[in-house]
């Protein structure tokens, strides 16, 4: 392209920097005017924080574009032009047109769905490389009658793309966005549309800006309702954190299932056997089971010590209160107090009518006391000794004494999902009780001694627990109130003071007719001026709210998740818009589900959409061809996703015996290290053996990462395949694909997974017999090597990470 072509574009990209910079200083200087209104009353300090929130974040997304603000350029066949970016700038004159449009915008979607067969009214698309603010290239294609119909969108600038190094994080892909990916980021709103592809094919970048565009689309209600993405591992939420705050989105959680439960932190590991029992259905019968177990009466019925005597209430009494409890339907908490009324009302009118009896000395005709039916809870007492003031005062008595109390909190205890949880686990007996479905090994699975950590399998189940339990938050709201009645009297004490000490006209002998904040303010309004304020953003209340209701909710390796997994997830979206991510044939937990269908018709029957990806961005031809070998092993019917180049590096294996395996992988990491330069280097071992080959690593590369909770930040990491799954590295070596597959039923799963993790070289370290399904690899040393990044090298953005 002529040095004229990109004067031109600098001096236009240099015209939208300006215009940046004028919108960033107008919206600073609305945020401070926003910060400077002194309103009084909680409504105008409420909308004072909305004003400024909606100030800082129109300024975080200007920031946001800072670089690589304009990507692309359509020339259109009416001769119009219209630039593309990371988002709209208007231009100078409000009735104009736009200098830039947001890459989400209709007006944009040519950019990415032009072709020379459907050119959509565009004579000429031109791709603009920036560093900074410096245009430092132009690639342009040409539509239309005189255009060609590449494969690819933009292929020029895509595979320029593919040449670069990983970072250790995800970047967006926004400026190569391909047709079938663009289908999926702009596909309707409502519902759960489901996007299977397999490895490499850009799934987790094609989700996360669905995400971007749906609050572009949608701002005003997913910005307040918050978009909940969902990811395998830490690991990974952390590789891909930064690509919606590059896009200018912030109204988004990331998490873990194990990171959704407000004040539990996951930490614990289990058994996959363990994982697997408590992913399944089932469990929410055996949650739901454990918590009824808890309200019982035991056989003699309720008997306290009340002062010096012994108060009693007959079984068949106490089980009516029960019922009565059970059916109103509340969850267990909240309907504890109706139990405990119940209860103490029948107690405090057994105590008047034998008070009656012992004043009276009401005989029968036999000269025995009459045997009167006991009375049923709630009725009144036919009895005129006592009125209902004096049994009144009884209740009250009752209800305070420590007796009465823990006789009634062992029929109805008050539970925390912690305590029921930790209470099953630690009981074989509760749990024979509560899980009579599971067999006697699978409830010995569940045993846990207490006080062991959460793992998280556990959070949906105490999720669950949360649900059936509720809280019976009343003495919250008590505490509450009395500190806003406390907060309003010091604040009339502070108007009455100053309204007494006011300025009098001594001369004319009359109060000063002025105003003073006793005449304007009442002590109601001054107190709530002094109420703490909530400044956190939506996302951040997200987090601390269980309860919370996501607007929309993304999920990656979605068909990784349990049974469990689901409930928790669908009760965080009641309004089922979702978009579910993931590849069945990469599915490597045991409780996860063999088909979308298996995981969905529970939730939403058959009101789900499916989208497929099938081009593969990511990786070589070479490597594609080894795990199509894994991918005809596990006897799937899917074809594996179209890979778009070749590196001329063949993918190779090495066998060596057990004793050597340290030594020599430690030598082979060093030695790979050196050949992917400033690109990425995984090492995926056996979960069993990752701390003691994390170590050999370690010896031989200095600063490389090792353990269950790498970070991602330097050239060499050595993980498990479940730690590495959705991400992706130059170089991977695979230690052991044997004990891989045979570690599980879904071994296989497992290695197809580990082997498409690269983008350009593979290299198989084994001690046993290769698995036949990797029959293509070649020798150690008959590979091909090359050193560089091959044909066309790796694109940033479009693997499946």
């Amino acid at each position: 392209m002529s040095r004229q072509e990109i004067e031109g574009e600098q001096r236009y990209v240099a015209r939208l920097y300006r215009r940046l910079d004028e919108l960033r200083e107008r919206e600073a200087g609305r945020l401070e005017t926003a910060l400077s209104q002194a309103g009084t009353g909680h409504q105008a300090l409420l909308e004072r924080d909305v004003a400024a929130a909606r100030h800082r974040a129109g300024i975080s997304r200007l920031d946001s574009a800072e670089n690589g603000l304009c990507f692309g350029r359509l020339d259109l066949l009416d001769g119009g032009r219209r630039y593309v970016g990371r988002l709209g700038i208007p231009g100078e004159d409000a009735d104009g047109e736009p200098l830039l449009i947001d890459w989400r915008a209709p007006a944009a979607r040519p950019f990415y769905t032009a072709t020379g067969i459907s050119p959509q009214g565009v004579r000429r698309r031109r791709h603009i490389r920036t560093s900074g603010r410096t245009v430092t290239g132009v690639q342009d294609e040409l539509l239309g009658p005189d255009g060609g119909d590449g494969a690819l969108v933009g292929e020029a600038a895509l595979l320029a793309a593919l040449s670069a190094d990983r970072t250790g994080r995800m970047g967006d892909i926004v400026e190569t966005v391909q047709a079938e990916q663009d289908r999926v980021i702009r596909s309707p709103h409502a519902g759960v549309l489901v996007v299977q592809g397999g490895p490499g094919t850009g799934k987790t970048a094609v989700a996360l800006h669905r995400a971007a565009y749906l609050l572009y689309t949608h701002r005003e209600r997913l910005a307040r309702s918050v978009v909940l993405v969902v990811g395998p591992s830490p690991v990974f939420l952390r590789y891909v954190g930064e690509v919606l705050p590059s896009l200018g989105e912030t109204s988004v959680l990331l998490s873990t299932v194990g990171e959704l439960y407000p004040g539990v932190t996951a930490g614990g590991e289990e058994p996959p056997g363990t994982a697997e029992v408590k992913g399944r259905a089932v469990m929410a019968e055996v949650v739901a089971a454990a918590v009824r177990d808890r309200q019982h009466v035991p056989e003699g019925g309720l008997e306290a010590v009340h002062g010096r005597e012994t108060v009693r209430l007959g079984r068949a009494e106490c089980l009516r209160a029960l019922e009565r409890a059970r059916a109103t339907g509340l969850p267990h908490n909240r309907a504890r107090p109706v139990f405990v009324r119940l209860v103490v009302d029948a107690l405090a009118r057994r105590v008047a009518e034998e008070l009656t009896e012992s004043v009276l000395g009401v005989l029968g005709d036999d000269g025995e006391p009459f045997a009167e039916p006991a009375p049923v809870p709630g009725e009144d007492l036919d009895a005129e000794l006592l009125g209902e003031e004096e049994i009144e005062g009884i209740r009250r008595e009752l209800a305070a004494d420590a007796g009465v109390r823990a006789a009634v909190d062992a029929m109805w205890p008050s539970l925390t999902p912690q305590r029921l949880l930790a209470d099953l686990y630690a009981s074989p007996g509760r749990l024979a009780s509560a899980a009579p479905r599971l067999a006697p090994a699978e409830r010995a699975l569940l045993e846990r001694a207490p006080g062991s950590r959460w793992t998280p399998a556990d959070v949906p189940l105490l999720d669950e627990a949360a649900e059936l339990l509720g809280e019976d938050d009343r003495a919250a709201r008590a505490a509450a109130e009395a500190e806003r009645r406390e907060r309003t009297a010091l604040a009339q004490e502070a108007l009455d003071t100053a309204h007494g000490s006011r300025s009098t006209d001594l001369e004319a002998g009359e109060e000063a007719e002025m105003l003073t904040a006793h005449d304007l303010l009442d002590a109601g309004l001054l107190a709530e001026r002094h109420e703490e304020g909530d400044h956190r953003t939506p996302a951040e209340r997200a987090a601390a709210d269980r309860t919370w209701a996501f607007g929309h909710v993304v999920v990656d390796e979605a068909q990784e998740l349990s049974a469990m997994d689901w409930r928790l997830l669908m009760r965080r979206c009641p309004g089922r818009s979702m978009t579910l991510v993931g590849d069945v044939d990469q599915a490597g937990a045991r409780s996860g589900a063999a088909s979308w269908g298996e995981a969905l018709a529970p939730h939403v029957g058959d009101r789900w959409r499916l989208e497929r990806l099938e081009v593969n961005y990511r990786t070589p031809a070479e490597i594609a061809e080894v795990a199509a070998g894994v991918l005809a092993a596990l006897g799937t019917a899917a074809e594996p996703p179209r890979p778009v180049r070749s590196t001329g590096v063949r993918p190779w294996h090495l066998r060596v015996s057990p004793e050597e395996l340290p030594c020599r992988l430690g030598e082979l990491a060093a030695k790979e290290a050196v050949a992917v330069g400033e690109g990425r280097l995984a090492v995926i071992v056996p979960g069993a053996r990752l701390a003691e080959l994390g170590r050999a690593v370690a010896a031989a590369v200095p600063g490389a990462e090792t353990g269950r909770d790498v970070r991602l930040e330097g050239t060499v990491a050595v993980l498990d395949v479940a730690r590495a799954k959705g991400l992706e590295f130059d170089s991977v070596l695979l230690v052991g694909p044997e004990e891989i597959a045979a570690a599980s039923p879904r071994g296989l799963n497992d290695l197809y997974v580990a082997l498409t993790r690269a983008t350009r070289r593979l290299g198989v370290v084994h001690t046993g017999e290769l698995p036949g399904a990797l029959a293509r690899l070649v020798p150690y040393g008959e590979h091909g090597e090359c050193g560089g990044h091959g044909e066309h090298g790796e694109h940033g953005g479009h693997g499946e990470r």
